[in-house]
C-alpha cells in the first residue's frame, strides 16, 4: 500500500471523528439547556398561578362590594372580613416561607 494514501486516510478519518465529538456534544449541551429551561419555567408558574387566583378573588369580590346596592354598614362588614382574610393569608404565606 502507499503511504501516503494511508496518510490520507487517517487524516481524514481523525477530522471525521473530531467533527462528530464536537457535534455530539453540541447537542447535548443543547438538549440540556432546553430541559433546564422547561424546569425553569414550570417552577415559575406554580406559586405565580396561585397568587394571581387570590388575587382576581380578591378583585371580584371588591367589584361585588363595590356595585351592591345595599347597606353602607353591610359594606364595612364586608371589608373587614376581606381584612381578615388578608391577614389569614399573611400568617400561611409567612408558615410556607419558614418551611
Amino acid at each position: 500500500m502507499d503511504p501516503e494514501l494511508v496518510l490520507i486516510f487517517s487524516f481524514a478519518l481523525s477530522v471525521v471523528l473530531v467533527v462528530t465529538f464536537g457535534v455530539t456534544k453540541i447537542v447535548n449541551r443543547s438538549l440540556e439547556h432546553r430541559e433546564r429551561m422547561e424546569n425553569a419555567k414550570s417552577r415559575t408558574k406554580g406559586p405565580g398561578e396561585d397568587a394571581y387566583a387570590k388575587l382576581e378573588e380578591r378583585v371580584r369580590v371588591l367589584e361585588r362590594i363595590a356595585t351592591d346596592k345595599s347597606d353602607n354598614g353591610d359594606l364595612a362588614r364586608q371589608i373587614e372580613q376581606l381584612r381578615d382574610l388578608q391577614e389569614i393569608d399573611d400568617l400561611t404565606d409567612k408558615r410556607e416561607n419558614a418551611r
